[in-house]
């Protein structure tokens, strides 16, 4: 996603600053655009090098965040995702620095069933077990610290984020699981958006004057039936045919933590994501739609621009040319 923002940005003319791990790969679809980068190395746990890359720096959008599902991973994420955003808004407060802070519906609750949510919904933390989702949460309100504070910020909440230059990563990957002949599908949905979409609403709030304010960023609702099914129809293949009740899921993840034990590698699912992929999460998009117009690319077309980037390439046969 921040280098989806940071490609529009640049093709909107703008000079931009990005900062990076020293072992980063820079993205390959950013290299047209390197004379209007300036890549700095800072971590988000080092408040001196987050000084030094903030200088002369009057917008910032804060992409950067710890992303997992595995409960080993928890304690050093929620320390990493809050720590890094409570440094991050306190140099943005102390400078006088406008922030979009990119947030995550993992950080909202649940509507009563058969409502959709919002962004007047809050996550429980009292009951969540998600370190995600607590991350988020947590980091979500070191910005509204800050904003009580005199910072000028807006949150974004995106939903399940797909885009073609994603590959493989991220939500990439449930479209190679597809692609490779998924057979189960659950009974749980939620929001997709496209990853342009959601950078254009990034854009579109620091150009505007609205602050104080968090917003769903989602363009559909999809249960993971039809979403699956749609994939595979992308792919050519035969979609996902048997439904993978509760208990079955719970047989799942027991089971990969069992083969995780013995192998010692991570499990291919866990308690938290399998108890996910049952949830039904539908989300209202309105109060983003009518705060900057913004007018969502269905969720199909993206389905069908992601297959047909990840779709092995078909080499004519030998003796043949094009």
């Amino acid at each position: 996603m921040g280098s989806e923002l940071a490609m529009q940005l640049a093709k909107q003319g703008k000079n931009i600053r990005c900062t990076k791990r020293p072992g980063s790969v820079i993205p390959e679809m950013l290299e047209p655009f390197q004379l209007q980068i300036e890549w700095v190395d800072a971590d988000m746990m080092d408040v001196f090098a987050l000084e030094e890359a903030l200088k002369g720096i009057k917008h910032v959008y804060h992409c950067a965040a710890w992303v997992s599902l595995k409960q080993a991973h928890k304690k050093p994420m929620i320390n990493a995702n809050v720590t890094g955003t409570a440094n991050l808004v306190n140099l943005c407060n102390q400078n006088h620095i406008r922030l979009v802070h990119v947030s995550s519906i993992a950080a909202i609750g649940l509507a009563k069933p058969g409502d959709l949510v919002t962004e007047n919904h809050h996550l429980d933390q009292a009951t969540e077990t998600d370190g995600y989702a607590i991350s988020k949460l947590e980091s979500e309100m070191e910005v509204w610290r800050a904003i009580a504070e005199g910072l000028d910020a807006v949150i974004v909440n995106p939903s399940i984020i797909i885009g073609a230059n994603a590959g493989t990563n991220g939500s990439g990957q449930l479209f190679e699981t597809v692609r490779k002949g998924l057979k189960f599908y659950t009974a749980g949905s939620s929001g997709i958006v496209d990853v342009e979409d959601v950078a254009k609403c990034m854009t579109g709030l620091m150009n505007s004057t609205i602050h104080s304010e968090r917003y769903i960023i989602s363009a559909e609702n999809r249960d993971y039936k039809q979403l699956t099914t749609e994939i595979a129809e992308g792919f050519g293949i035969k979609p996902p045919s048997t439904f993978a009740s509760t208990w079955m899921m719970g047989l799942a993840w027991r089971g990969a933590a069992f083969i995780a034990a013995i192998t010692g590698k991570n499990p291919v699912i866990d308690k938290i994501s399998a108890q996910a992929a049952s949830v039904t999460r539908n989300y209202d998009n309105s109060k983003i739609r009518e705060a900057i117009g913004i007018e969502f690319k269905p969720v199909s077309v993206s389905i069908k621009e992601i297959c047909k980037s990840l779709a092995p390439s078909k080499s004519p046969p030998v003796g043949e040319t094009f």
